[in-house]
């Protein structure tokens, strides 16, 4: 079965992002993709929140999410449309995910959990939380290359979430992303590779990379991983869509291998000596 996996340098015009994830899911369809991912921020990339604010709307008037829905629906393909910024009650927003089936519904909706605030040794600092509002719940849906368990890019960190999604039911975890240079250079590869055998799922994590428009740069390197921890797909660091293979019943055979969601307990008490 075949995947897409869009790798983007999403800039500061949703119209022109737009766009460019429209064409990647008419590419994938034409491919023979059964499902096309697209990374965190599709729409939006831009991290001056004065200039972003003109832009951001709510979901029902989205432009972004309006077109990946028509295109979803013109090309007969599944997205997972890794995530919006979208306007939320009161002043906050939300990173929101959606997938969208090949007739152009909303599957389903995921905001995100864990939100960035960190100060780098690079001297990057990235405070998430004064502007968004994190997710109180996450999703696993039902789609034709498994059951997906959505999370967006920093919830890569908290094993978990992907331990709850996967005895949940999920089949494929997937993490769309805009991971910094520096945290990626030093932990995407090996955090993937092993959300990936932990739970014994797939894995695919779209991703954007390059210099954007608003001045900052993504690590790219969009992963497909399968069950048993090998990358199927590595994109590099230039944008344009990527085709994996990937089998399901694949799942099953590593899991009847290592049963490692079978032999899963709950967390114990923890005892200080």
């Amino acid at each position: 079965m075949k995947i897409g996996v869009l790798q983007m340098t999403s800039g500061i015009d949703p119209a022109v992002n737009a766009a460019t994830i429209s064409e990647g899911v008419e590419q994938a369809a034409s491919s023979g993709a059964a499902m096309v991912y697209t990374p965190e921020m599709s729409g939006l990339l831009d991290r001056d929140r004065v200039r972003a604010a003109d832009v951001i709307s709510f979901e029902r008037d989205d432009v972004v999410l309006a077109a990946v829905r028509e295109a979803a629906r013109k090309h007969g393909i599944w997205v997972h449309l890794g995530s919006l910024a979208l306007k939320g009650e009161g002043d906050r927003w939300f990173n929101r995910g959606f997938v969208i089936d090949s007739d152009g519904n909303i599957r389903a909706r995921y905001d995100k959990l864990h939100l960035f605030d960190v100060d780098l040794p690079t001297g990057e600092t990235w405070r998430e939380s004064n502007a968004y509002a994190g997710g109180t719940s996450a999703s696993v849906v039902d789609t034709p290359v498994g059951a997906i368990g959505m999370s967006i890019c920093y919830d890569l960190r908290f094993a978990a979430l992907y331990a709850g999604l996967s005895m949940a039911g999920a089949t494929l975890l997937s993490i769309p992303a805009a991971f910094t240079r520096p945290t990626g250079r030093a932990h995407w590869h090996v955090l993937l590779r092993a959300r990936a055998i932990e739970s014994a799922s797939y894995v695919v994590a779209a991703a954007q990379t390059g210099i954007h428009a608003d001045g900052r740069a993504t690590y790219g390197h969009s992963l497909v991983v399968d069950p048993w921890g090998e990358v199927v797909l590595d994109m590099g660091d230039e944008p344009g869509l990527g085709i994996a293979e990937i089998n399901p019943m694949l799942v099953a055979d590593v899991r009847a291998r290592i049963p490692v969601l079978t032999h899963r307990r709950p967390i114990p008490d923890i005892v200080r000596a």
